[in-house]
């Protein structure tokens, strides 16, 4: 098997070391010229054999869309693209449109593992035609974790329906964050009874109901960081929370959890909430609460 790699960043550069332990010859392709392995993508497809495969994995939006556009214009019919970044589930049927009027197939692959999985294996949920995604199947069992490949890998549906599934996934990350880190400050206020919070997590991570991966994580940064003080507490997203929760409104889907998860990161890129100013101001109406004045 012998594919190309668009995207050599932290994600991609780890996949194609992993591909390459794993017996699959991978050509790649960065804006980087120190660690791609060919000068454009034009370059990429002409060191590849027909039919091709290319796996993209650059950042979703208007970078993913010049690529594929880009690429179109080199591919030919049974030539097959691969989109495993973060793309909204609808932008998969117009790559898969615009690919399409060439005979290029297409497959969506949600890809979830970060910076671990070089080690670890990639979780994949895909999204295309039965014969192209059994055509690549080698290429997603390189990636996958070791075990059984149900555990790590589905084919969800066609084409959407693998960025579909990596969204959801998403959403419900984002709400297990959230959870873990709401418990965190919660023992970390009590410091009267609580006296080893990082222990207090460690304890949790065999026997209890509570515990995962992400929890091993807490646990690492813990031990890194105790008191986080070298972690400013802005929260970022990615998109694929607000996308969730759109899906959930568009069909009626109650999704409290996660909604309130997206809206707390959102509360930590405030300085001082203008919100939480007119819930204090109303406390102090209505009952005369106190308030305390800004600095």
């Amino acid at each position: 098997m012998h594919i190309g790699l668009v995207g050599l960043g932290k994600m991609g550069n780890n996949m194609r070391e992993r591909l390459r332990d794993h017996n699959i010859e991978v050509t790649g392709y960065d804006s980087n010229p120190a660690v791609t392995d060919v000068a454009s993508l034009g370059d990429l497809v002409a060191a590849l054999p027909a039919p091709r495969v290319i796996w993209v994995m650059v950042p979703a939006g208007a970078i993913t869309d010049s690529v594929i556009v880009e690429l179109s214009e080199h591919l030919v019919e049974g030539d097959l693209v691969i989109d495993g970044g973060n793309s909204r589930f609808t932008e998969d049927f117009k790559h898969a449109e615009l690919l399409a009027k060439t005979g290029v197939n297409f497959i969506d692959a949600g890809v979830s593992g970060g910076v671990w999985g070089l080690k670890n294996g990639y979780g994949l949920m895909v999204g295309g035609p039965a014969s192209e995604v059994e055509r690549v199947m080698p290429v997603f069992d390189a990636l996958r974790p070791e075990g059984p490949r149900d555990e790590g890998f589905v084919h969800v549906g066609e084409v959407g329906a693998g960025h579909y599934a990596k969204m959801v996934h998403n959403g419900i990350e984002y709400a297990l964050m959230q959870a873990y880190a709401e418990g965190y400050e919660l023992l970390d206020t009590k410091k009267d009874i609580i006296k080893d919070v990082p222990g207090t997590f460690k304890a949790w991570q065999r026997g209890t109901v509570v515990r995962s991966w992400l929890l091993e994580l807490l646990v690492r940064a813990l031990e890194e960081d105790p008191e986080f003080e070298a972690i400013e507490g802005y929260v970022d997203d990615s998109g694929e929370g607000r996308w969730t929760i759109e899906e959930a409104i568009e069909n009626a889907v109650p999704v409290p959890t996660i909604s309130a998860s997206i809206f707390a990161r959102f509360v930590s890129r405030q300085e001082d909430s203008p919100a939480m100013k007119a819930v204090a101001a109303l406390r102090n109406q209505f009952g005369g609460h106190a308030v305390k004045k800004a600095d």
